[in-house]
C-alpha cells in the first residue's frame, strides 16, 4: 500500500469511527506494522496542524482520533451549544482529579481526601464517562475502584496521563494533599476550556 493511499485509509477509517481506534487495530485492518502506522497518523496530524485546517488528529495513549481543532470552539459551541454537556462543578473536578492523580482509587478513598460524601459526584462522572469501575480492591468487602478513561484525556486535552500537570506531592499519606491540588485543579480547568473544541469533535 503506497503512502498516499495508507493515510487516506486512515482517515477515512477515524472519521468514520469518531471515537479513538487503538493503533492494533489499525494495523490489523490496513495490514501495516505499527511503526508506520504510527508514522502515517504523526504525519496526518503535522499536516492538519500546520495547514491550520479545522480538523485534527491526536493521539490518545496507545489509540488515535479525529476530532475538531480547539481554536475553532467558539464557533463549533455556537452550533452545538444544546449538544455540549454542562461544564464540571467544583466538586465533579475535586472528584475526578483525586482518581487521575492517584488511580485506582476506592469511593472511600476519594471521600477521606474530600472528608464528604462523593458516591453523587462519582456517579455523575461515571455517567459522563469521565472515569470508568476498575475492579475491585481485594480486602473485606471488596469495594469497587475506578479510573479515569480515554474520553477524559480527550475533553482535557490530554495525549496521556503522563501530560497531567504535576502536583508538588502525589504520595496517597499526605495529609495536605487536597492543599496541593489546588493549582492543578486550576490548569484542569483551564485545560477543559481549551480542550472544548475536541469533546465534541469529529
Amino acid at each position: 500500500m503506497e503512502l498516499k493511499e495508507l493515510e487516506s485509509a486512515i482517515e477515512g477509517i477515524l472519521f468514520a469511527a469518531g471515537d479513538p481506534i487503538p493503533v492494533e487495530r489499525l494495523c490489523l485492518a490496513l495490514g501495516q506494522d505499527r511503526e508506520t502506522v504510527d508514522g502515517a497518523c504523526q504525519r496526518i496530524a503535522d499536516e492538519y496542524s500546520f495547514e491550520r485546517r479545522g480538523i485534527r488528529l491526536v493521539r490518545l495513549e496507545n489509540s488515535w482520533q479525529m476530532c475538531s481543532a480547539p481554536e475553532q470552539a467558539v464557533y463549533i459551541r455556537k452550533v452545538l451549544e444544546n449538544r455540549k454537556p454542562a461544564r464540571l462543578s467544583q466538586p465533579a473536578l475535586e472528584v475526578l482529579a483525586i482518581v487521575a492523580y492517584f488511580q485506582p482509587v476506592t469511593r472511600a478513598y476519594i471521600e477521606q481526601v474530600r472528608g464528604v460524601d462523593s458516591s453523587y459526584t462519582v456517579g455523575l462522572l461515571l455517567e459522563r464517562e469521565l472515569i470508568q469501575e476498575a475492579g475491585r480492591l481485594a480486602v473485606p468487602g471488596r469495594p469497587m475502584q475506578f479510573r479515569t478513561t480515554q474520553n477524559f484525556l480527550r475533553s482535557f486535552g490530554l495525549a496521556s496521563l503522563d501530560d497531567l500537570p504535576e502536583l508538588a506531592c502525589t504520595t496517597r499519606e499526605d495529609a495536605q494533599i487536597a492543599m496541593e491540588m489546588e493549582s492543578a485543579l486550576r490548569r484542569l480547568q483551564e485545560a477543559e476550556r481549551a480542550g472544548a473544541g475536541v469533546e465534541d469533535g469529529q
